[in-house]
């Protein structure tokens, strides 16, 4: 039987999604403002979230109406047969997202379809779940436009850019289904040589290794809809078989990371170990403006530092000249993308962009920026 889902992701990702869920057998795949709806069974559901990279959430839809007040919002949650997905023993959390709603408490609203949840157990076992706002086992989401709300549950728990295993957290971090949807929009092909000479803490390293072994992302965890009562454990373990066999094996890889800061290389290492990813990578400490290329042409993908993360505007002003140089010095042959919130970072850089892609990371406003360089790509001197 066909059900309604709707997948959220980082903003300006919509379009990337689009293509991996229609790869995840979705049917009717729409995207919208900050993610994409799509239709599937379970099985599909299931598989979403165990092989896509690019989705934060697989929420599944299983009520949606008119409104006025919030007591019409009361009423449609009240109707909902929760107690057919979960029990009384399961914790729960309200998440309400509004656009355009006439109503002034998103809070009160909140707290309605908590009371409609809890009154709709109380009517039918005589208990009640309780809430647990910090790690609750059911997340029942509500978004509300002009004069509609739709239900959703979570059937992810956990972001599903949580892949399982990331030990070792940096300041400004990128998540893991952001370096994904960059890794997409370079084009990037296993097998292609891939750097990334300021890593941070090492997510684009991680998740290329991951595509390049077929490691699917949420083998390494668990997820809400395996608490939900009509779980199909048979088809679930099939496809958990089937991602596992598929899998290759470690193996060094064509994929290299570096950082000028000592404990940057040290936190990506901790992380590609705590993903069984350590032999794969080549990773090195070094300044990007000395390191010389790994191969002859490939891909580079990075995320400098910007002024949200170093706060030193002087400093960048002189660092990113120097980048656009070292590009043109020594990295003919390869595709260049660039991570950034800062606008400064294209005046200076002394290349031309030949594409750029407006994302979110988090609430940030980003572009990434594409800088293709070929032999012999210096500026020609003014006259």
């Amino acid at each position: 039987m066909s059900e309604f889902f709707f997948s959220p992701c980082p903003r300006g990702l919509e379009p990337m999604l689009v293509a991996e869920l229609a790869e995840l057998g979705a049917t009717e795949v729409e995207p919208t403002h900050g993610g994409v709806g799509f239709r599937g069974d379970w099985a599909t559901c299931y598989r979403v979230n165990l092989e896509s990279r690019i989705a934060t959430r697989v929420l599944w839809r299983i009520n949606q109406g008119r409104y006025r007040a919030e007591e019409d919002i009361y009423r449609l949650a009240y109707g909902a047969t929760w107690a057919k997905w979960f029990t009384a023993d399961d914790t729960i959390r309200i998440y309400v997202t509004a656009r355009h709603s006439p109503l002034r408490s998103l809070e009160f609203v909140t707290l309605r379809i908590k009371d409609a949840v809890c009154d709709h157990f109380r009517t039918v076992s005589g208990r009640r779940p309780s809430v647990d706002t910090a790690n609750p086992d059911v997340r029942i989401h509500a978004f509300l436009t002009k004069d509609t709300v739709a239900l959703y549950l979570d059937t992810s728990g956990e972001p599903l850019y949580k892949r399982g295993f990331k030990q070792a957290a940096v300041e400004a971090p990128l998540k893991e289904n952001l370096a994904a949807g960059i890794l997409r929009i370079a084009g990037w092909q296993p097998g292609e040589a891939l750097i990334d000479p300021m890593c941070g803490s090492g997510t684009f390293l991680i998740e290329a290794a991951q595509i390049a072994l077929d490691v699917a992302p949420g083998l390494g965890r668990s997820f809400a809809f395996e608490r939900f009562r009509h779980f199909d454990r048979t088809t679930w373990a099939g496809l958990r078989k089937a991602a596992e066999v598929r899998r290759k094996p470690v193996q060094s890889l064509n994929i290299f990371g570096s950082d000028i800061v000592g404990d940057q290389v040290r936190r990506a290492r901790v992380n590609l170990e705590a993903a069984g990813l350590a032999n794969c990578v080549t990773l090195d400490r070094a300044d990007f403006l000395e390191r010389e290329p790994p191969a002859g042409e490939g891909v580079m993908v990075t995320n400098p530092p910007y002024g949200v993360r170093i706060g030193e505007e002087e400093a960048l002003a002189e660092l990113y000249p120097k980048l656009g140089d070292t590009l043109k010095q020594r990295w003919a042959g390869w595709r260049c993308y660039f991570l950034t919130a800062d606008p400064a970072l294209p005046k200076l850089f002394g290349l031309k962009a030949s594409k750029r892609t407006p994302l979110f990371n988090g609430a940030l406003e980003c572009r990434v920026f594409e800088y293709r360089i070929f032999a012999g790509s210096h500026r020609k001197p003014k006259a």
